[in-house]
């Protein structure tokens, strides 16, 4: 008999760019405590992907956003400590708000495109994906 946690975990993470610097939160919590990452957590039952995503970024930096489209879908099993988790990974732009940490949020940071530094789970490799498909849609 399985149980729940024998399947994979869904989640979601977002970019976000303003003025062209990524928007990152500080991790307040393990895994990667203190470390940069986009913003995301998991998906709630009755939720749809997007419907998430627009949430964990309203709560983890009080911005208000809209999503424009999923950059990829990133399901590497060991890329979450915590366990086998997937993620859809949106590109969103922001629509309101003001820029503030929240919920699991340590910090908020604005950082330029070109100075990103290691972000925590596989989250430096999403946004390499990020900066080649602006490459190509340009």
């Amino acid at each position: 008999m399985h149980h729940w946690t024998d399947r994979p975990r869904l989640a979601v993470d977002a970019l976000i760019l303003i003025d062209n610097r990524l928007v990152l939160v500080r991790r307040g919590n393990e895994p990667f405590k203190g470390r940069l990452a986009l913003p995301g957590g998991f998906v709630e039952f009755g939720e749809t992907t997007e419907q998430a995503v627009v949430r964990e970024v309203l709560e983890e930096t009080g911005l208000h956003t809209k999503v424009s489209r999923l950059l990829g879908v990133y399901s590497t099993p060991y890329r979450d400590p915590r366990g086998h988790t997937v993620s859809a990974v949106y590109v969103v732009r922001k629509t309101g708000g003001n820029l503030r940490s929240g919920s699991d949020a340590a910090a908020v940071k604005l950082v330029p495109l070109s100075k990103i530094p290691r972000l925590a789970f596989d989250h430096s490799d999403i946004v390499a994906d990020f900066k080649k498909a602006r490459r190509a849609i340009r």
